[in-house]
Order: structure tokens, then C-alpha cells, then sequence
């Protein structure tokens, strides 16, 4: 079992490490932090989340979403080393949340809302990475605020780029995007262990190379390649950050520490529930387990001198895309990382952003699909317009705002209908054995999808099942949207016998 997921989690892992370490670096500058505490956050959310977490696609690292507060805390502490100690305190906090069981608020985000925040993202991956993908690398990886540092917001910079477009850049962007386009119709594409996203960095590289050979107008220089600081081996407690813990006293620390750890932990909730939407086999993440993974990896990054840590779309996007099967690919990602910084940055240096544009910015186009607008708007304005709201607001604000502005919208909904909706479960004994039987009620809202949800995901295998909604007049599209994944996904996987009565769902 081991070796037949490997040949899908090592070229994904690979994958996953070139595209998270110029964000990390990103993410580092943007938050007014070391570079190399990004990497550090990176290699720490990679190996040792990924070994804590119970998450198959969850990627964990820096996230730009807290880059704003990193910023602002740096600033008020006066002192990066101050600041860690915050983080190690974070994380305390966020293991504590774990241990008591506080993941399950996440089941309570409605899906449109989860949908929004993954077509947003995606959005934001097209709008961010355009630039990139021409050679206009003024704003660092990572960044995706609207109102930018140089005084650009996001669409301003799209009317600036233009004037600094790189020919070479352009080239290599435009032949990444027809190779990851086309790659499913070659027979490359029973190579599990060579993705296309791994190709379109080596022919980057390869172009690059031939570029400032045989056409030099072409060729694209380091302002524009990946940039992963030298580090001398021989001393690399230089490079290292250490809490003060002297600081302790000071109160600031700990109203620091409560709001990272309050912002990390609904990143992270958030993140995985929404990876769970995208995971092909609809796999569950524990809420809970993740925070404990989440908050002992926010310690040890306090610890080394790290920025915080949180579970991340884009990494985690790229991971599912890029054909992982397990979490070993996130562990991997993290290791590339740590070998990347002791020995690898002269070659890691010659990639062109460019071809690392092009693989978030299919990211991004797999993420918001206008099929998904579409059948958001075929689901009624309850559903649409939350949906909608949360694209808007994450896209002008940032993640957590905007989740919070389509929750209430649709909690507005919501309250428009009765939510009094329980539902039934009796065991009965047949000819053909134990039948659990559920029954929902005459109303089911989306408030029940974790109860459902977490009863039914717990049945032991080779269960019989009858799931009866003969008596229901409206059932959420969150809750049937979950039965259509149990139906055809997670049912069949696990030898779990299913009869249905009274639901549209597929047979």
C-alpha cells in the first residue's frame, strides 16, 4: 500500500515544495519578518504537522491571511523576538482549543460560504499571479491583499504591468498553460510519478537556460527567478530566532497571543473544511486532531523562530491537484524544504516565476470554474448570494472577514425557515440482518450537516443503512449535497450497504 502511494506522493510532494517556498519567502516579507522565518514555518507545518495531522490533503505552512496581524504585532512588540514568544503562546492556546474539542464549530459553516471562499481564492490566484506569470515581479509571492504595500491595489497593478512585460517570461508562461491544459490528452498522463506541474518547472528551467544561450533577448534574469537566500551550513544558528520569554510580564504578549491563535485556528477550520470539499474521495479532516497538530506546530515554530502557521488553500489545492494520495505528500514537501535550504538554493534559483504563475494559476481556474457559478445560481438566491458575498468580500478584504459576511447572510436566510428539524435513528432486525435506519424530519437545515454527517462517517464498514426522508418537505443543499457524497463516495469505499428513499439524489 505504502509503495503504490508513494509514486503519487513523492512527485506531488515535490510539487507542492517548489510552489510553497517563494510564497513562503513571500509571506515572510510581507509580514515584516526574516525571510528565512517563512522557510522555517514552511519546513515546520510540513514535517511536523503533517506527521501530527490526520488530514490525506491538508498542507500546512505561512499563510497570507495572517501576514497583516504578523505585521501589526511585530510593530507593537518592537521586536521580532518578543513577537515569538506570542506565537509559542498561539500555539498553547491553539492545542488547548484541540484537546477540548473546540474544532466542531467548523461543521456549522454552510457550504455555499465554503464554496465562496474556494472560488475566491481561486480568483485571487488569476488576479495575483498574472503579473508573475509576465514578468512583473514588483510585489513578492504570497501577497494577496487587495490594497497593496507599493500603494497599487489588485487591479491597479494589472493596468501597471503592462509596461513591464518580459518577453521570455511571457514564453514560458504561455507554454506551461498549454501543457498543463493538454497533459490529460498525452500519454504522459499515466506517469503518476512525473505530474505536469513537476514538467512545466524542469522545461522552465530548460528554456531559461537555452533562452540566455541562443537568444538573449529571451532570457530572464534572477530579479525574476526564484530568489531562496544562500545559507551558510556552517553556521546556521545565525539564522535562527529564539523567543524571549523574559518578556512574559508584558501583557501585549498575551493579547498578541490570543489573537493569533483565535485568527490561525478559523484559518485552519476553514482551510479544511474546504480542502474536504475538493478532495476526490471525500475524506473527513478531525477539526479537532488539526488544531493539535496546528498548535504544537505553532510552538515549535515560536520555538525556532518561525512565523504562524496555519493549514493553507493554495498549498493544499496544488497538493490534491497534483495527484497526492496521502499525507506523506505534505511530510515530503516539508523535507524538500529543509534539504532545499542546506544545499539546493543555487539550482532552486533558476526557476522562472513564470512557471510557477502558470501552475497557480490553473490552481485558481480548477478552483472557480464558472460551472461552479452556475450551479450556485441553479440553486436559488438563499445559496447564491451568500456565495457570491463571500467572493466579494474575501477578494476586497481578506479571508476571514469575508467568510464572516457570508455566514451572516446566510444565517439571514436561514432565520427566514423553520431550522426545528431532528432527525430519527432506530436499528432494526430483517431477514438480511441489522438495518440502522435514519429518518429525517420535515425540516433539515444545514445546522443538522454535522450531526448527520458525523454519525453517519462513523458507521462501521459492511453497515446496512436506510436513510428515509419519505416525510421531508425541504431538505438543505448542504445536507444533500453531503448524502450525495456518502452515497457515491464514501459508501462504496467502505462496504456500506445504502438504500435511500425520498431523496433527488443520484442512483
Amino acid at each position: 500500500m505504502l509503495k503504490s502511494t508513494l509514486k503519487n506522493d513523492i512527485p506531488a510532494g515535490i510539487v507542492v515544495f517548489l510552489v510553497a517556498l517563494p510564497l513562503c519567502l513571500g509571506v515572510a516579507l510581507a509580514s515584516g519578518a526574516p525571510l528565512f522565518s517563512g522557510v522555517i514555518s514552511g519546513i515546520v507545518g510540513g514535517i511536523v504537522v503533517g506527521l501530527l495531522s490526520k488530514s490525506q490533503t491538508s498542507v500546512s505552512g505561512p499563510a497570507a491571511g495572517l501576514a497583516a496581524v504578523v505585521l501589526a504585532s511585530i510593530t507593537q512588540l518592537g521586536s521580532f523576538d518578543v513577537f515569538l514568544t506570542a506565537v509559542l503562546l498561539a500555539g498553547a492556546l491553539q492545542l488547548g482549543f484541540g484537546l477540548l474539542k473546540g474544532g466542531f464549530i467548523a461543521s456549522y459553516v454552510p457550504s455555499n460560504v465554503i464554496k465562496g471562499l474556494l472560488a475566491s481564492i481561486g480568483i485571487l490566484l488569476i488576479l495575483k499571479q498574472i503579473p508573475h506569470a509576465i514578468g512583473y515581479d514588483k510585489d513578492a509571492e504570497g501577497e494577496f491583499a487587495f490594497f497593496q504595500p507599493d500603494g497599487e491595489n489588485t487591479f491597479s497593478e494589472l493596468y501597471q504591468m503592462l509596461d513591464f512585460i518580459n518577453l521570455g517570461a511571457v514564453v514560458i508562461s504561455i507554454v506551461s498553460l498549454f501543457i498543463l491544459i493538454g497533459w490529460d490528452k498525452t500519454p504522459l498522463k499515466k506517469f503518476k510519478f512525473f505530474p505536469s506541474s513537476l514538467f512545466v518547472v524542469l522545461l522552465g528551467v530548460a528554456l531559461n537556460e537555452l533562452f540566455c544561450v541562443y537568444v538573449p533577448v529571451l532570457c530572464i534574469e534572477q530579479s525574476h527567478l526564484v530568489n531562496l537566500p544562500r545559507i551558510d551550513t556552517n553556521d546556521l544558528a545565525s539564522y535562527l530566532h529564539f523567543p524571549k520569554l523574559s518578556h512574559l510580564s508584558d501583557y501585549r504578549v498575551y493579547t498578541t497571543a490570543v489573537t493569533i491563535a483565535i485568527v490561525a485556528t478559523l484559518e485552519t477550520l476553514l482551510n479544511i473544511e474546504a480542502v474536504d470539499k475538493i478532495d476526490p474521495h471525500k475524506r473527513e479532516s478531525p477539526p479537532d486532531s488539526e488544531l493539535v497538530a496546528q498548535g504544537i506546530g505553532n510552538m515549535i515554530a515560536g520555538v525556532l523562530g518561525g512565523i504562524p502557521i496555519t493549514s493553507v488553500i493554495v498549498r493544499s489545492s496544488v497538493n490534491i491537484n497534483a495527484g497526492n494520495k496521502t499525507k506523506l505528500s505534505a511530510i515530503f514537501h516539508g523535507i524538500f524544504m529543509l534539504i532545499s535550504v542546506l544545499i539546493m538554493s543555487p539550482v532552486l534559483n533558476k526557476i522562472p516565476l513564470a512557471s510557477l504563475a502558470a501552475i497557480l494559476l490553473m490552481t485558481g481556474y480548477k478552483l472557480a470554474k464558472i460551472s461552479l457559478f452556475k450551479t450556485m445560481f441553479q440553486k436559488g438566491w438563499p445559496q447564491f448570494i451568500p456565495f457570491i458575498a463571500t467572493i466579494l468580500a474575501i477578494v476586497f478584504t481578506d479571508l476571514l472577514i469575508g467568510v464572516l459576511i457570508g455566514l451572516a447572510i446566510s444565517i439571514f436566510y436561514l432565520l427566514r425557515s423553520n431550522y426545528e428539524n431532528p432527525f430519527t435513528q432506530t436499528t432494526e432486525r430483517t431477514s438480511a440482518g441489522k438495518v440502522i435506519k435514519f429518518e429525517l424530519s420535515e425540516e433539515v437545515s444545514f445546522l443538522n450537516k454535522a450531526a448527520i454527517k458525523s454519525t453517519l462517517w462513523r458507521l462501521p464498514k459492511y453497515s446496512k443503512v436506510v436513510i428515509d426522508a419519505t416525510y421531508s418537505k425541504y431538505i438543505d443543499p448542504d445536507v444533500l449535497e453531503m448524502l450525495d457524497d456518502y452515497q457515491t463516495t464514501f459508501a462504496p469505499e467502505n462496504d456500506i450497504t445504502l438504500s435511500i428513499r425520498g431523496l433527488p439524489l443520484k442512483n
